[in-house]
């Protein structure tokens, strides 16, 4: 087993598809009740479905509602016991290139991909049981600006930010905040892209990273392995070197 739950309790958000949807799924096959959340209903339904009888509950939220996000982890503590392990994946995704470029584009990305993370910390923390180990997604696209992808990798480089902040006081406060940086993932957010995405993985295989990461008490699970050092390495290459290779990267 990679990540043994024996009953305790797992938040999911962005349960719907793609990451989250496998990962609820990892976890409920490692004995784990696993409480998942998205916008669409329907989704989680087919989620429950297709999960060992009872292992999972769903909860509709859209993460972008700080008062709907502290209300579902209330429901959860109460209903189901407190909350041992929370990962907050919920994201969206659209390409922005230069051409047609938009304010409203990078905000709502930035509500769902960086705010949505801030609401699910702030309730967490301040449950009367505070969840101790709460993992975050965000993205290999947050290391450097990447072309197309100026919206998404600022809300992902936010999230990093935002986590490494934050977790000298958490290791104080007795917390253990994880960051978990995902390359190219076969989901309908990446369908979007219209260009190769190197080392693209499976849902499943980027769930099994996952659990492996979180049993084996890392800060950063950082996949694919290999593409994971490749962006390592262009976050630390000088600007003119850096952009000599992203501007390869833009179509003609």
């Amino acid at each position: 087993m990679r990540l043994p739950g024996k009953g305790r309790v797992a938040w999911v958000t962005g349960s719907g598809k793609g990451i989250g949807r496998a990962v609820a799924l990892a976890l409920a096959a490692e004995g784990w009740r696993v409480a998942v959340s998205a916008r669409t209903a329907a989704d989680l339904d087919v989620l429950v479905r297709e999960a060992p009888a009872g292992a999972i509950t769903p909860f509709v939220l859209d993460v972008t509602d700080p008062l709907a996000t502290a209300a579902v982890i209330a429901r959860v503590n109460a209903e189901m016991g407190p909350i041992a392990l929370a990962i907050l994946n919920a994201g969206t995704h659209r390409p922005t290139p230069l051409a047609g470029f938009s304010a409203s584009d990078l905000a709502a990305l930035i509500d769902v991909n960086l705010m949505g993370v801030a609401h699910g910390l702030a309730a967490l923390l301040a449950a009367p049981t505070p969840a101790r180990d709460i993992a975050v997604v965000a993205s290999l696209a947050g290391y450097r600006g990447l072309p197309r992808a100026a919206a998404y990798g600022a809300s992902k480089a936010a999230v990093i930010n935002l986590i490494e902040a934050l977790k000298p006081e958490a290791d104080q406060a007795g917390i253990r905040l994880r960051l978990i940086n995902p390359g190219f993932v076969a989901t309908p957010l990446t369908d979007l892209n219209d260009f190769p995405m190197p080392f693209l993985i499976s849902a499943e295989a980027a769930a099994d990273y996952i659990l492996r990461g979180l049993a084996g008490g890392r800060f950063e699970i950082a996949f694919p392995y290999r593409f994971a050092w490749i962006m390592k390495l262009l976050r630390i290459l000088p600007a003119g070197l850096f952009f000599r290779i992203t501007r390869g990267m833009v179509a003609k």
